[in-house]
C-alpha cells in the first residue's frame, strides 16, 4: 500500500478513527497497529506475511532465551542462530538471482557455460528494513542493552508498526518498544506538526516524480553517445529525485507515527549541506549509517586498532552498505566509492586541520558554500553509479562527461530538462537553505500564517499544474 494513493487515504482515515476511539485501552489499540500492519504489508502481496511473522518470532524467541541462558558459550550460538537465519532469508530473497547469474556469467568468461534453468525469486517489499530492525532488537539484548520484550504481542506490535514498515527509518527497540508498550497521548501540537510532515513528505514526492521523468527519460537511452548537458542534468535531477522521494516517505512515515503519539527517529538532516563525507553520512539516512555503524564497523574493530585496519574496516561497511542497497555490481562499485572518500577524508583530515582558520565571517560563510557545492558534486558522481543499469552505461555516461563535454548547442529537449530541473531544484534549494539558515527543519510549520499559506498554495498549484500522477512506488521500495 502506497503512502500517496487514495487506497491509503481510505485506509487510514478507518484505522485512525477506530485508532483515536480505542485510546483508552491499550491492548485493543495495539491489536489495531498489529491488524492495521499486516493489511498495509499485505495489500502488496499476502503471502509475504509469512516472511514477516518468521522473521518476528525468531527474533522473538531466540532474545528471550539470550536473556534467560547463563553461558556465555550459549548466548552466542543463539546470536549466531539469530543472524543466520535473518541474513539467509534476506540473502535468498535479495540476492539469489544475482549471484547465481554472475556465476553463470564467470563460467561463460572461463569457456565453461553451464546450462540450467534459475528461478525467479520475487524481493519482498521492506525486507531489508524489517530485517535490519528485527535483527537489531537480538543483538542489543545480547548486548545486555536491553531487556527483552515481555510477550509475542508486545514485539509484534514494535516490528509491525506500518508507517515505517516498508522503507524506513530503520527504528530500534531501544527506541520505539518503550512507546508502543506504554499508554500515548496525542496533543494538538503533535497532530498539527504531524500533518504538516505529511504534506510536506508528500510535495517532496511530487518533486522527485517531476524529476523522475527528466532522470528516466536520459538513464533509460541505450547509448553509447550521452549527450554530456543531458547527463549532467539528469545526475543533478537524480540526485534531488532520490533526496525527495526517501525523505519524502521518511517524512510522511514520522508525521503517521506523531498523529498516533509515537516518535520515530530523524532519518534525513538536509544532507546536501554536508561539506564532506562524514558529514554527509551523518545527515543522509541516518538510520542505516548508525546502525552500520554500532553493528559492523565498531564490532570489526572501528578506529581502534591503526589507520590501516580503520581503513579497512571503512571500507568493508561501505562495500556491503552498497550491496544492502540491492542485488547489483552498480551498487558494489557506489558502496566502495564512498568508502573510498571516506577514506580520503580521513587521510587528509589532519593537514585540513592544521590549515589558518578564517576570521572574517562572510568570507568564512562563503568559502563553507563552496565546499558543500564541491561536495555535493562528489555526491552527484556516486548517484550516477548509483542510477545507472549496468557498469558499462556508468563508463560511457562518465566519458561523455570527461572527454565530450560540450557547452554550446543545447538540443531544445536539453533546454526542457534543464528548465524542468532548474524550476524544481530552486523550489527546493531555497526552503531548504532557509531551513538550514534558521538551524529548524520544521521552520516552514512556525511562520506566520499568511506567508505560510502562500506556500501550501505554491505548492498545491504546482501539483494541479503539473498533474501529478499519484500512486507511483517510492525508489526505496526496490531495496
Amino acid at each position: 500500500m502506497l503512502f500517496n494513493s487514495f487506497t491509503f487515504l481510505i485506509f487510514f482515515l478507518l484505522f485512525y478513527s477506530l485508532y483515536l476511539v480505542s485510546r483508552h485501552n491499550l491492548k485493543i489499540q495495539n491489536a489495531l497497529l498489529i491488524l492495521g500492519g499486516c493489511i498495509f504489508y499485505g495489500w502488496w502481496d499476502w503471502r509475504f506475511l509469512s516472511l514477516l511473522f518468521f522473521t518476528l518470532c525468531l527474533d522473538y524467541f531466540v532474545a528471550k532465551a539470550i536473556y534467560q541462558a547463563e553461558e556465555a558459550g550459549r548466548k552466542k550460538l543463539l546470536l549466531q542462530l539469530s543472524i543466520a537465519g535473518n541474513l539467509g532469508v534476506l540473502g535468498f530473497f535479495k540476492y539469489f538471482n544475482f549471484f547465481a547469474e554472475s556465476f553463470a556469467h564467470l563460467l561463460s568468461v572461463l569457456g565453461l557455460p553451464l546450462e540450467f534453468h534459475l528461478i525467479s525469486v520475487i524481493l519482498p517489499i521492506g525486507i531489508s528494513f524489517y530485517t535490519f530492525v528485527s535483527m537489531s532488537y537480538t543483538i542489543d539484548v545480547y548486548r545486555g542493552r536491553l531487556a527483552p520484550a515481555e510477550s509475542l504481542f508486545d514485539f509484534a506490535v514494535f516490528v509491525t508498526f506500518f508507517p515505517p514498515l516498508l522503507a524506513g527509518p530503520i527504528s530500534r527497540a531501544s527506541q520505539l518498544l518503550h512507546q508502543l508498550t506504554s499508554v500515548r497521548k496525542i496533543n494538538l501540537d503533535q497532530f498539527y506538526t504531524g500533518c504538516y510532515l505529511i504534506f510536506w513528505g508528500l510535495f517532496k514526492k511530487f518533486t522527485a516524480d517531476s524529476l523522475g521523468q527528466v532522470v528516466n527519460t536520459v538513464f533509460n537511452q541505450p547509448g553509447p553517445n550521452y549527450d554530456s548537458l543531458q547527463v549532467v542534468a539528469a545526475c543533478y535531477a537524480f540526485a534531488f529525485q532520490i533526496y525527495c522521494d526517501f525523505s519524502g516517505y521518511t517524512d510522511i512515515a514520522r508525521g503517521l507515527g506523531k498523529c498516533m503519539g509515537v516518535e520515530l527517529p530523524l532519518n534525513f538532516n538536509l544532507p546536501y549541506c554536508a561539506t564532506n563525507p562524514v558529514e554527509f553520512w551523518r545527515r543522509w539516512h541516518i538510520s542505516l549509517s548508525t546502525w552500520l555503524r554500532d553493528y559492523l564497523y565498531i564490532p570489526l574493530g572501528g578506529n581502534r586498532k591503526g589507520d590501516l585496519l580503520t581503513y579497512r574496516n571503512i571500507f568493508i561497511t561501505m562495500l556491503l552498505g552498497g550491496l544492502w542497497h540491492g542485488a547489483s555490481w552498480t551498487f558494489v562499485l557506489w558502496g566502495c566509492y564512498h568508502g573510498f572518500l571516506l577514506i580520503a577524508y580521513r587521510a587528509i583530515k589532519p593537514y585540513l586541520d592544521a590549515l589558518p582558520r578564517l576570521r572574517n565571517q562572510s568570507i568564512s560563510g562563503i568559502w563553507n558554500v563552496c565546499k558543500m557545492f564541491f561536495f555535493f558534486n562528489l555526491v552527484c558522481l556516486g548517484w550516477l553509479i548509483f542510477r545507472v543499469k549496468s557498469i558499462t552505461q556508468a563508463w560511457q555516461m562518465l566519458k561523455s562527461l570527461a572527454f565530450k563535454f560540450e557547452v554550446a548547442g543545447i538540443a531544445p529537449s536539453g533546454k526542457d530538462l534543464l528548465i524542468n530541473v532548474t524550476m524544481f531544484v530552486s523550489i527546493l534549494l531555497i526552503i531548504q537553505g532557509f531551513q538550514y539558515y534558521k538551524n529548524d527543519r520544521m521552520v516552514l510549520s512556525r511562520i506566520h500564517w499568511l506567508p505560510r499559506g502562500i506556500i501550501y498554495f505554491v505548492f498545491f498549484v504546482l501539483m494541479i499544474s503539473y498533474r501529478w500522477n499519484i500512486g507511483k512506488e517510492f525508489i526505496y521500495f526496490q531495496f
